[in-house]
């Protein structure tokens, strides 16, 4: 094995030249066929399930959530509450960043302060006041006001080199820049705590990682010494590499594959209940007859996510009609799917639209499970209440792009809370936009309920969890009848590996498979 790969920046080449890593008997290779690449190396560029993968395999969170969603120890070792609104947590001593610098309270600092300043995290991050280094391994944390998911936030700080990010490159550019879909220094170089380095990365092509010799968590089990991340967009294709032997471990199993891949001999198939909503959002910017209650509650009505749930996803998916999937503390079990296409036309005629109009609508075609045969068939739907849809479906690498400018009428989205908490849904899908706090940040139909915005605001702050559910219940319930968001399911999740490869231990419900404890046993 060439283990003289060229790193991906000189500074980690050179940190890194001395210290390369002494493969044995039991080093191990882990080729991956995930069905899309991660969108950038920079962790605060784009809130993205495939960026938080990448987050678990190049750097280490503070804390970390298990299976049973419990707070795991991380790069945090232990935390306080120590009054109403401040928290200290004490960091882990002795952890070295990818370049060979030392972590320590100001990385933290710096990486928080870097992700208030984010598009796509600030508005998560807005609790947070302020964040000081009382020493070189303790923070504090002061919260604008009680805030009783601190804890929460902490599993999506992923401490960055602040020296290593800090500075300018060549041609004068901060290093430390956050660009949207652009080519900043760090949407293409990294150094981090984490278990795995990005040794070449050929965006949509081929990634390929090697262990971190210098790795702080020397309890780990985890075996893997070198990575190859393959994209494999096609369903078929994916599970095809694996029952051939091309790829080790796929996510994302289709669910017409599922039985093909439960009885094949070789292979190992993992299903999870998930917690990620699969909906659509209607542009009102665009399409004015969205700005009409009756016409939102018309397209909700019209799209049968029962049958989709059923035939498409043949049973790999739970139909939704809320945000909050069971156990999140705002689910409303009085909410369910509602699904009548006689009441749907009835309502389009009442405001007006019995004839109908046009609309563009997208979708990826390889993020979420079905994606592209989900969007055609609520497109089919759609026509039945005379909405005729021209549906564009395109890789995720386009299509973040392209929906972030808001210019189609209608967008496909899936979205797991980042807190594993009910408020982040509504705080970044159904908040009216505010581009300064980062409200609304992924509502791409400029959607906006004040008086739901201020429920769950208010939720936020209330202490007693029970007062706190019952309020997002009720926000639940609101948003139900005013239609801010077209839910369809909470997605399942399918892994499959070869045998000897143990990834049971390492997946999860929040889709993050935390690869540095993998063990493969051949």
């Amino acid at each position: 094995m060439n283990v003289k790969k060229k790193l991906l920046t000189c500074a980690i080449a050179t940190a890194m030249a001395g210290s390369l890593l002494s493969l044995n008997a039991q080093a191990e290779t882990l080729r991956i066929g995930y069905s899309a690449d991660f969108e950038t190396l920079d962790l605060h560029e784009q809130l993205s399930g495939g960026v938080l993968r990448f987050s678990h395999m190049a750097f280490d969170p503070l804390v970390r959530w298990t299976k049973d969603f419990q707070f795991e120890p991380r790069l945090a070792t232990e935390w306080e509450q120590t009054d109403d609104t401040h928290m200290r947590l004490t960091l882990r001593e002795g952890v070295t960043f990818h370049s060979g610098n030392a972590f320590t309270a100001n990385d933290v600092v710096w990486t928080i302060e870097r992700l208030k300043e984010s598009p796509d995290y600030r508005a998560i991050f807005e609790p947070i006041a302020s964040v000081e280094a009382v020493d070189d391994y303790t923070v504090e944390i002061t919260t604008t006001e009680p805030y009783p998911l601190l804890l929460n936030l902490a599993t999506y700080v992923f401490p960055m080199d602040s020296a290593f990010y800090s500075g300018e490159t060549d041609d004068g550019s901060d290093k430390a820049e956050i660009v949207k879909a652009g080519n900043s220094f760090a949407s293409r170089n990294v150094s981090g705590t984490g278990p795995f380095m990005v040794t070449e990365r050929r965006q949509g092509v081929r990634v390929d990682f090697e262990r971190f010799d210098d790795y702080w968590d020397t309890e780990s089990p985890g075996n893997v010494t070198n990575i190859v991340l393959t994209p494999i967009a096609e369903n078929a294709s994916r599970v095809a590499a694996l029952l051939s032997g091309g790829v080790d471990f796929i996510d994302a199993v289709p669910p017409n594959d599922l039985d093909r891949v439960r009885d094949a001999n070789g292979v190992d198939l993992i299903e999870i209940p998930g917690t990620r909503i699969i909906g659509f959002q209607l542009n009102e910017e665009t399409v004015e007859p969205f700005q009409d209650v009756r016409v939102r509650q018309a397209v909700d009505l019209a799209i049968n996510q029962e049958g989709i749930a059923d035939r498409l996803m043949r049973g790999f998916a739970t139909p939704a009609a809320q945000f909050s999937p069971e156990g999140y503390s705002g689910h409303n079990p009085d909410l369910t799917p509602r699904y009548d296409l006689e009441r749907a036309q009835e309502l389009m005629a009442e405001a007006g639209y019995e004839e109908g109009f046009s609309v563009d609508m997208i979708a990826p075609n390889n993020r979420y499970v079905n994606d592209a045969q989900i969007a055609q068939a609520v497109a089919n739907m759609l026509s039945r209440i005379n909405i005729q849809v021209n549906l564009r479906t395109m890789p995720l690498a386009q299509y973040w792009p392209e929906y972030d400018t808001r210019q189609s009428d209608i967008a496909m989205l899936g979205w797991h809370s980042d807190t594993e908490d009910t408020a982040n849904f509504f705080q970044y899908l159904s908040f009216c936009i505010d581009e300064e706090s980062g409200a609304g940040q992924y509502n791409y139909g400029s959607y906006c309920n004040e008086e739901i915005d201020a429920l769950v605001t208010a939720a936020d702050s209330q202490t007693d969890l029970e007062r706190r559910a019952e309020m997002l219940r009720e926000a639940e319930a609101m948003l139900y009848e005013d239609v801010g968001f077209v839910m369809l399911h909470w997605q399942n999740l399918g892994y499959a590996a070869a045998d000897g490869v143990d990834i049971e231990p390492v997946v999860n419900a929040i889709d993050f498979p935390y690869l540095g404890d993998l063990v493969i046993e051949r």
